[in-house]
């Protein structure tokens, strides 16, 4: 079963909205988890617009406190390699660090990694993250994506890749749906015969989700925030949860 983990940034940036604690994003990140999620995804940004330090310390312990299922629940922290992410990564050591290419300046993640071009920033920081024991995860666009891309890929080989949706999220109702989801099967058959995992995320949702997961049923993971807290506000944040993995399952 391809795992479903929640990205909370957006709760953040509510509760940010009026500077008290209301939504309480470790309580509500609890919830979550006790609706069945099998992780906690976050993105904290220099400027701390949404998931603040604070929070990032809170949901590791909060995570860590918590009974563990068979499987444990995992914390993903995603972001841009500068030297402070970095030096959270060593001091928090989640269960994953998902590498993406955007500054910090970037309302949201909006492309994949170009492995050639950033192959000789990227070797060194994979390198600390095994060294630190956290799965690495790279952003990957199968737009952009070619056989030199492949190759550098093979060089580096992160843990995982992680495909970026925004694409495959547009086309889902138009008529070339199947064309463009087959490039991202290519790309993740790529990653497969190499022994590198596959995650995917941004602008997932309940009615693309499954014609995904069906195309490519190995992924190991999906990372969904912003439709999801979207549908929670019509359906309910049990009710949503409960239809992701079902979705997933």
């Amino acid at each position: 079963m391809t795992w479903l983990s929640v990205n909370v940034n957006k709760l953040a940036t509510l509760r940010n909205s009026r500077e008290k604690n209301l939504p309480d994003v470790t309580k509500m990140a609890a919830k979550i988890l006790d609706y069945g999620a099998h992780g906690i995804t976050v993105h904290p940004r220099p400027d701390g617009r949404h998931i603040r330090l604070p929070d990032v310390w809170a949901l590791h312990k909060m995570i860590l406190e918590r009974p563990q299922p068979t499987k444990k629940i995992e914390f993903n922290i995603e972001g841009f390699p500068a030297p402070d992410f970095l030096k959270l990564i060593e001091d928090v050591r989640p269960d994953q660090c998902t590498l993406v290419p955007d500054p910090p300046e970037a309302l949201t993640s909006n492309a994949g990694w170009d492995l050639i071009g950033r192959e000789v920033e990227l070797i060194p920081t994979l390198k600390k993250l095994k060294s630190l024991g956290v799965r690495s995860s790279l952003f990957v666009d199968p737009a952009t994506f070619n056989d030199n891309q492949a190759q550098a890929l093979e060089r580096l080989r992160p843990d995982r890749i992680e495909l970026y949706t925004e694409a495959y999220s547009d086309h889902f109702p138009q008529a070339d749906r199947e064309k463009v989801t087959a490039r991202y099967r290519e790309v993740s058959e790529i990653a497969k015969k190499l022994g590198i995992g596959v995650n995917a995320g941004h602008d997932l949702n309940q009615q693309n989700l499954k014609f995904l997961i069906q195309s490519i049923p190995w992924i190991d993971e999906v990372s969904i925030g912003h439709a999801l807290i979207c549908e929670a506000l019509e359906q309910g944040l049990e009710t949503t949860i409960r239809n992701y993995l079902r979705i997933l399952s």
